[in-house]
């Protein structure tokens, strides 16, 4: 069972676009058609993956001329890269709300409790069914075509550690947390948390929800307390080795 239903996308409509009175869409005319573009383009990455999808494909379904879709994205890796981006903008979202949310929260919440909340978001739309199989494709073609690599990367990755971050500044700001580098600490906190669940997910495993966040609890657990406890505890066992280590 997975973490969330797998997503129904509706076939899109079929609209006449207005015209302007030079024979052009009018703005918003092309605003919608870029959008319906990018929804079909999705539905159909989706349903037949990176390698069976044409953009005479995308544009049959979409009911718009070839030229239009090659003119407005040059080819099928930059239709790709502009349905992987709003892809990532939505995955992001929650994130960011949960983020948004705990920063304006109580502070006799605990830290724990905090994290545990955007973990249990991040869980979801990190490791949904869609996120999964973009995640997949983005792999498959990352050697192929290193730009969609670092736009997953930029857009994606990176935007989740700088609002961890943040949100990491502000627990420093309040006493609930003490680190060297929040943007470190952001990376760790991702890794940690959704990274094995993520990882066990784009590899085909199902995943449990109970059993995911009990394992996401736990690393959070983790994560606060440290591995080896606070610095000086480290400094003492290193020098406590030193002083075992056998002479010869």
């Amino acid at each position: 069972m997975g973490l969330t239903a797998t997503r129904t996308r509706p076939a899109a409509p079929r609209r006449e676009v207005p015209k302007s009175r030079g024979g052009r869409p009018t703005k918003s005319a092309a605003i919608e058609r870029d959008q319906r573009l990018i929804e079909v383009a999705t539905r159909l990455f989706l349903d037949r993956g990176f390698d069976a999808t044409s953009l005479d494909a995308v544009a049959e379904a979409a009911r718009v001329s070839k030229p239009t879709v090659y003119a407005r994205y040059g080819d099928k890796r930059g239709l790709f890269a502009a349905v992987l981006r709003r892809e990532i903008e939505r995955w992001l979202a929650p994130l960011s709300a949960a983020a948004e949310m705990q920063l304006g929260s109580s502070s006799n919440i605990s830290a724990e409790q905090r994290l545990v909340e955007i973990g249990r978001e991040m869980l979801t739309f990190t490791c949904g069914p869609d996120a999964m199989a973009f995640s997949r494709m983005m792999t498959s073609q990352a050697i192929n075509f290193p730009d969609i690599a670092k736009l997953g990367k930029e857009e994606g990755w990176l935007k989740a550690v700088a609002t961890t971050a943040r949100f990491f500044d502000h627990l420093m700001a309040q006493g609930a947390l003490d680190v060297e580098d929040t943007t470190i600490a952001a990376e760790v906190f991702l890794d940690v948390v959704v990274g094995h669940t993520h990882r066990m997910a784009t590899f085909g495993m199902p995943t449990e929800i109970k059993s995911a966040e009990k394992r996401m609890r736990a690393a959070i657990r983790l994560f606060l307390a440290g591995a080896l406890g606070p610095a000086d505890r480290v400094q003492d066992a290193a020098k406590g080795a030193r002083r075992r280590r056998p002479t010869r």
